[in-house]
């Protein structure tokens, strides 16, 4: 061959597979744009679920997230917790298994799996409860674990050692341990912990004490006042506790929280009922969001009180 025709046949080479690799390369960028694309898609349906999930729209927040063919951890998670906010322990167990096994590090995930596993527990028979309320235990020591700083992780394992029995890994001394812990970042919080703790020992003049200390150091904490009144509530100190409600509603007006638990309040000690009645109706007009508690439990007290 001459050299001219090998020359010929060398460029068609480099232009052939010149234009071989353009084609992969754009093939590779245009799938890169609709892999992108597609993120974006999902992380603005999953803003858009999210908002429907703040304004306790469980329904909706559903409708947006169950289409999704492929969805990640954190769309896992919000099914999830929507989930549980309606009542659907089962189904939320199972959306947020397959969130914590694409995200093992996530502190929140572990968390709310922890909460469903311990809503089985609560309502399962007695040979499964066990079992769900370990694995409970053990999403909140994981969530504690991977965010120390997690106040939701934190409350939700001191209950748990407060409340379950030793041969389930509770117990008033693991209580007592992170209750301290608390205290050194939070004084005010980890009053509160102690006065659970001195509650449960009946060392009610403890109790009480731990929650005026809180009190005074979170004298703007609308929270610190319920949790007095409801104290002395249960004690009988009927004008006590109305006090510290009115001081509460001061600082937090229309506050769905001070509505209902001073309507909760007066409905267990049996009095004030047209006072509670009003309250509840208020607290279900009011803007709920997922911290507060579900309107079926605010339905149910107007039920108890003929509503």
């Amino acid at each position: 061959m001459s050299n001219s025709r090998k020359t010929d046949s060398l460029r068609r080479h480099r232009l052939t597979y010149s234009c071989f690799t353009w084609h992969r390369a754009f093939a590779a960028f245009a799938l890169l744009l609709l892999s992108a694309a597609g993120a974006w898609a999902e992380s603005a349906l999953w803003v858009s679920a999210h908002e429907f999930y703040l304004r306790t729209d469980y329904n909706q927040s559903l409708a947006v997230l169950l289409p999704l063919s492929n969805p990640d951890a954190s769309a896992l998670q919000l099914i999830g917790q929507n989930y549980f906010q309606m009542a659907e322990y089962r189904k939320a167990t199972e959306f947020l298994e397959r969130a914590a096994a694409r995200n093992p590090s996530g502190a929140e995930c572990a968390l709310w799996l922890g909460r469903a596993y311990g809503r089985r527990a609560e309502t399962s028979n007695p040979f499964t409860a066990p079992g769900y309320a370990s694995k409970a235990r053990q999403m909140f020591e994981k969530a504690v674990a991977l965010d120390p700083s997690n106040r939701d992780a934190i409350a939700d394992l001191f209950d748990y050692y407060l409340e379950a029995p030793g041969f389930l890994g509770g117990g008033q001394d693991k209580a007592e341990a992170l209750a301290a812990r608390v205290a050194a970042k939070d004084p005010a919080e980890g009053h509160y912990y102690l006065a659970q703790l001195a509650d449960r020992r009946k060392q009610y003049a403890s109790a009480e004490q731990h929650l005026r200390s809180a009190l005074e150091l979170a004298p703007r904490q609308a929270g610190r006042f319920i949790d007095l009144a409801k104290f002395l509530a249960l004690r009988g100190r009927a004008k006590e506790s109305d006090a510290l409600f009115a001081e509460a509603e001061k600082i937090a007006p229309e506050n769905p929280h001070v509505l209902f638990e001073r309507a909760q309040t007066y409905i267990k000690a049996n009095r004030n009922l047209d006072e509670a009645r009003r309250l509840l109706q208020r607290y279900l007009q009011a803007p709920l969001t997922p911290n507060d508690p579900p309107k079926s439990e605010a339905q149910a007290l107007l039920r108890k009180i003929g509503a």
